[in-house]
């Protein structure tokens, strides 16, 4: 049945070439969306009980030749959609009809992933509208589900930064509304790092790919997240508070003008309050952002985007009990504090587009955007530790010594960054079934950056390293350098959708060239995939991807570290280092299907990425220091599996699980492990409901990930390395919907104002596990060293309210 009805829809579409053809006939066109306004490619079009037929384009658009007379049908049909038929009583001219496609399946209450239409490209979509319920240390970001997906993972719950596939932060780009956005510089700790760009309550839509993307996103080797924020149709908006935080949002739309602004502050002290470090920790992040849309016609449109984030941490050590250790060599790690630090990053971002829609096939845009971060570090803290042997059950007694020492930590960091963009893009469907997209820009960088670091340790009264003659540092750092520098960059890619006797096709080509004034690289950047769904059966799907990928310095990329005659690091900058480049090749397939009633997805991904001209790096927490040369290579292969569904009615949940292996061979003598390489990691995203209880929820949040390499500060892998313990943590949340829907409540005046009122409670690492992020090395007089290391935070309670209006 299905193979009849596939080769009927064939040959509509190819009778109704000849039939456009004739003449004395009118047009009928539109748009087709689903029920976010989204336009839909790949719906049929035709006219009941007859053979004209066409197919809507990227952007919706269909359009239909028709003898004029009387009435007519339109059948509107697309996979995972209800079909829609709309009666033209009297076809006399010309005529736009707009339809709306509603899901068939997948409707999945609090967030909804439109997984029901099939994934014929590597971009998977999420709709997050409603993602402030769930238990999140971050206080909500849309960085927390990405991370739950397969092939992406995080080992820091106070960072909102992610790896991909073995790459390491710096390799994903972020999008909003057309445009890339950045982050500071600085950050060392995930305790500094504050709030992401992204306001989730500004959040329209969410596209994210681990690899395999189109040309017309950037240069970076591992993934990319495309947000695209509201429009609002009429006024809503959004109240949450809660231990972490606040923040606020308000939409309006009053005729061609709709504004959507956002304010969000948050503030982890008691989070940080479970660290083993006794401290007063005073973090105060706060975000403001604002979205303008202006279409004085129906052919322009301006928008606004503008973001104004301040974040400041203090953080005043008072001391540190730390045991760690195993049950045959436990250590107990004490630490007396004084001193301080401050930490202010500002940054300021604007961004100005303007389209211009020629007709309903062609569209141009004119984009501009400013980056603006002042960062600045400064801590001087001193203190004295002790580390013990606590086997004999009295780690305080002095007989247990192993090793004290006192030391000094001091930095005046400042670094100044602009960055501006100016670019051109534009869409085009050159017919039914091929669309055109392009893009040319310029990009300006300005940074200035100046260091001032040192530390100083002694042990039993001597200085650190001991050579018996020298007075030293343990390690110290300074730089003063300045980068003006200039980007070129464009690109063109064709979709080319066709349907054959085996099944609907999606094939995407593209190039992306580039040129970098800095160091003279011209780079070259081809890239490919190919989607099929096959007739005999729909619930299946086959994804291949391939691609040539670079990731281009930027700034820390280019830093090295080099001595100067006094024996102090200092940092210059190497303009010879290039792009460093990665070969991707994708394969995979889903296979949706319903059982009981309930629908499901399972997904899977092979992948291989064939890495040269690699930059080597060490993390440290979340700071990434580079080598600043070009002077590896390696490769990426894995497996990403997803099993997504109703594992209980009208709730969704999903689980994922990867595998791994990432290896460099640095300057072609040692290898050793790219420091992104988790080995495995499955996450699980759990979600119920009371029974005959809908409105009481439960979301449960689980991963459990392998150890990342790291190694010694200032050492480098050919040094060694150890791994990390793997990173185990399951958070979950209760949240109860007070008025909204059928409540009671709203019987009532006052909560007839709201939409929604959701109250909730998170616990935070329920069993109390403790993950670590990093290590604080101990060095003693006889230069032995010691890991101890610095654990991540423990269980913690948080309360919060959400009212929607």
């Amino acid at each position: 049945m299905i193979k009849f009805q596939s080769i009927f829809i064939l040959l509509l579409l190819s009778v109704s070439i000849g039939l456009n053809a004739q003449g004395g006939r009118i047009k009928i066109f539109g748009n087709v969306r689903d029920a976010n306004d989204n336009p839909l490619d790949i719906v049929t079009v035709h006219v009941k009980s007859t053979f004209n037929a066409t197919m809507t384009d990227e952007k919706g658009y269909y359009s239909l030749s028709v003898a004029p007379g009387d009435s007519i049908t339109l059948v509107f049909h697309c996979l995972g959609f209800h079909k829609a038929e709309r009666l033209i009583p009297s076809a006399a001219q010309d005529m736009r009809l707009n339809v709306q496609l509603n899901h068939s399946s997948f409707d999945l209450g609090e967030i909804v992933v439109t997984a029901e239409r099939k994934g014929v490209t590597l971009m998977e979509t999420i709709d997050a509208n409603r993602i402030k319920i769930l238990p999140d240390p971050s206080g909500g970001s849309i960085e927390s589900i990405v991370v739950m997906y397969a092939g992406v993972s995080s080992n820091n719950e106070l960072s909102s930064q992610y790896s991909v596939r073995g790459g390491n932060f710096d390799e994903n780009i972020v999008y909003v509304n057309g445009l890339e956005v950045y982050r500071p510089l600085l950050i060392r700790t995930g305790e500094q790092e504050g709030l992401s760009f992204i306001n989730p309550n500004m959040t329209q839509n969410v596209q994210f790919s681990a690899g395999g993307f189109e040309a017309r996103y950037g240069d970076k080797m591992s993934s990319v997240l495309d947000i695209t924020y509201k429009q609002p149709q009429e006024t809503e908006g959004s109240v949450t508070a809660s231990f972490l935080g606040a923040s606020a949002y308000v939409g309006s739309s009053a005729g061609k003008f709709t504004q959507v602004t956002g304010i969000r502050y948050k503030t982890g002290r008691s989070l940080l309050g479970t660290l083993d470090t006794n401290a007063e920790y005073d973090p105060n992040f706060i975000d403001f952002q604002t979205y303008l849309t202006f279409k004085p016609t129906e052919k322009w449109e301006i928008n606004f985007l503008g973001n104004i984030s301040s974040n400041s941490y203090k953080y005043i050590p008072h001391d540190r009990s730390t045991s760690f250790g195993t049950m045959d060599n436990p250590r107990k790690f004490m630490v007396f504090f004084e001193g301080n630090e401050r930490d202010q990053f500002q940054t300021l971002y604007g961004a100005l587009n303007l389209k211009y829609r020629i007709n309903d096939k062609n569209e141009i845009g004119f984009q501009s955007s400013a980056f603006h971060s002042r960062e600045e570090e400064s801590y001087d803290i001193s203190g004295s530790y002790w580390l013990n042997d606590a086997s004999s059950g009295d780690p305080d007694n002095s007989v247990n010594f192993i090793s004290d020492a006192a030391y000094h930590e001091h930095a005046r960091n400042k670094l100044l960054a602009n960055v501006t963009h100016i670019g051109m893009v534009g869409i085009s469907g050159v017919a039914t079934n091929h669309t055109v997209k392009w893009g040319a820009n310029i990009q300006f960088e300005n940074i200035a950056d100046r260091i001032s670091e040192w530390e100083s340790r002694d042990s039993s009264g001597y200085l650190l390293p001991q050579t018996g003659t020298d007075v030293s540092m343990i390690a110290n750092l300074f730089s003063d350098n300045k980068l003006a520098s200039k980007r070129f960059a464009g690109y063109i890619q064709d979709v080319f959708k066709f349907r054959t006797e085996q099944g609907l096709f999606t094939l995407v080509g593209g190039l992306r060239g580039s040129y970098w004034t800095y160091n003279g690289e011209f780079l070259f950047s081809p890239r490919g995939s190919l989607g099929f769904v096959p007739n005999a059966n729909q619930q299946l799907t086959f994804r291949l991807a391939t691609g040539v990928y670079y990731q281009p310095p930027f700034y820390k990329e280019l830093r090295v570290e080099v001595s100067d005659e006094q024996g102090n690091s200092v940092v210059t900058l190497n303009d010879k280092l290039k792009s460093q480049r990665s070969i991707h090749v994708i394969a995979g397939g889903e296979y949706a299907f319903n059982k009981m009633g309930r629908n499901f997805k399972f997904t899977a991904e092979t992948y291989y990425k064939k890495l040269d001209q690699i930059n080597p790096y060490t993390i440290d927490n979340v700071k990434i220091r580079y080598y600043g040369e070009n002077c590896a290579k390696g490769y990426i292969a894995g497996i990403d599996m997803k099993f997504f569904g109703e594992f209980v009615p009208d709730a969704d949940s999903w689980l994922s699980f990867s595998l791994m292996k990432a290896e460099q061979t640095i300057r072609e003598t040692t290898k050793a492990p790219i420091p992104n390489s988790h080995l495995y990691n499955l996450s699980l995203y759990f979600q119920d409901y009371f029974p005959g209880h809908k409105r009481a929820m439960l979301n449960l949040k689980g991963v459990i990930a392998g150890g990342l390499p790291v190694t010694a500060p200032r050492k480098k892998y050919e040094d060694g390395y150890r791994r990390t313990p793997p990173y185990r943590r399951i958070d979950i949340g209760l949240t109860y919907q007070l008025t909204g829907g059928s409540s009671d409540l709203m019987d009532r005046a006052f909560f007839r104002q709201f939409k929604n009122i959701w109250l909730g409670i998170d616990i935070f690492n329920l069993l109390d596990i403790k993950n670590t992020g990093s290590y604080y090395w101990i060095t003693d007089v006889y230069n032995h060293q010691y890991a101890v290391p610095n654990y991540l935070t423990g269980r913690q309670l948080n309360l919060r309210i959400t009212a929607d209006f």
